[in-house]
């Protein structure tokens, strides 16, 4: 039996959130929103970071490497001394493969991919350039490939997982692309082509691209977590076996199809653009509730950045200023101190550090001038 308990959750905060949207709707100015950044950057400043640089150090360099990328997109100098200690921080962890996270870590994909982020953002003057590229060779190497026999044939091909001999996911290898993508290879490049077809296979769609049956069960063109094992996603399963899709892994799929060269009209891409259309909202993470919801603001911000569309045409056609609709939640939901954090504590969302870095990502994107 299922309880009330699991609906009635998502839904209160999703009042709460839409409530607070409508009453602070005009504050979507970039005024407000250049404020609402100074707001962050001074928590993080004053709160967030510890004495040698790091930011919540118990959870490795990631939550570092997210917060100086974020700090440095959102205007902070790369040669302030925060960007500086933490970056410093962040190097303490390279090893001597190349490869940016703890060592005897089950997560090195997912730690260098945000480590070559953070440096890509804050790497005046090409001073950061050989430990990139370091860092860079060391993550297609644990990319399931050939390399140690495995074959086209094999649901995990193409993906990251979180570490050499991790099962592979569909987030682990939107990370994987971001990272090398961020560092200048391009969409045809051996590592991205081999990453798009695992991301191919986590897609409910029928089709070429599909070698799992359980798409057959639930082909509504959205994205779940991983093709691997039989496949999983994090949003259960529907009454017919199939893999429910979700927000966060369907904004991860769209980028990484689109980084990886996929065109507009290729059915990969129509078929997502429709899922998101039929679920566009900032209130949750569609799928998942308020679970994961700030790592689904700065996915979909990222993703709908990456489309290159102002404005986002949903299932009934309506338009919408995606860039005014997200910093209107983000704003109306930020704490007096500057922080953000979840009240759904799941995947770490309890910590304000890491919540306030995919907020200042995601705003990076609604300004009116973004950087790449």
């Amino acid at each position: 039996m299922i309880s009330c308990r699991m609906f009635f959750v998502p839904l209160i905060w999703s009042f709460v959130i839409l409530f607070t949207f409508e009453a602070k709707l005009t504050a979507t100015t970039p005024e407000a929103i250049k404020d609402s950044i100074t707001k962050a950057s001074l928590y993080l400043r004053t709160y967030g970071q510890e004495p040698d640089g790091s930011f919540s150090p118990q959870s490795g360099p990631a939550i570092t490497a997210l917060a100086a990328a974020a700090l440095v997109r959102t205007g902070t100098s790369a040669d302030s001394p925060m960007v500086l200690r933490a970056v410093e921080y962040l190097l303490t962890f390279q090893q001597s493969d190349g490869g940016i996270y703890q060592r005897e870590s089950a997560v090195a994909n997912y730690e260098t991919s945000i480590a070559i982020l953070a440096l890509h953002e804050c790497n005046t003057s090409g001073r950061y350039d050989e430990i990139i590229q370091k860092a860079r060779r060391f993550l297609t190497a644990i990319q399931w490939d050939e390399s140690e026999g495995n074959t086209y044939a094999d649901p995990e091909y193409g993906g990251a997982g979180y570490g050499r001999h991790e099962r592979p996911d569909l987030s682990n290898t939107a990370f994987l692309i971001d990272a090398l993508k961020g560092v200048g290879a391009s969409s045809d490049d051996p590592a991205i082509q081999r990453a798009l077809i695992f991301v191919s296979r986590s897609q409910n769609l029928e089709g070429v691209y599909d070698i799992l049956e359980v798409a057959t069960k639930n082909p509504d063109g959205g994205f779940y977590y991983t093709p691997a094992n039989g496949g999983e996603s994090q949003a259960g399963t529907t009454p017919t076996g199939g893999l429910r899709s979700y927000g966060s892994m369907t904004y991860s799929g769209l980028r990484s199809m689109i980084y990886a060269g996929v065109s507009a009209n290729d059915p990969r891409v129509v078929a997502a653009i429709k899922w998101l259309g039929r679920h566009y909202t900032f209130a949750e993470n569609p799928g998942m509730g308020d679970a994961g919801l700030f790592y689904y603001f700065h996915t979909a911000a990222k993703a709908l950045h990456v489309l290159g569309q102002d404005q986002f045409i949903d299932a009934d056609g309506k338009a919408h200023d995606w860039r005014k609709d997200l910093a209107g939640v983000l704003l109306s939901t930020q704490h007096d101190n500057g922080s953000w954090v979840n009240n759904n504590s799941r995947w770490l969302e309890g910590d304000a550090n890491l919540v306030t870095s995919y907020a200042l990502l995601a705003l990076s994107y609604c300004q009116a001038s973004t950087i790449e």
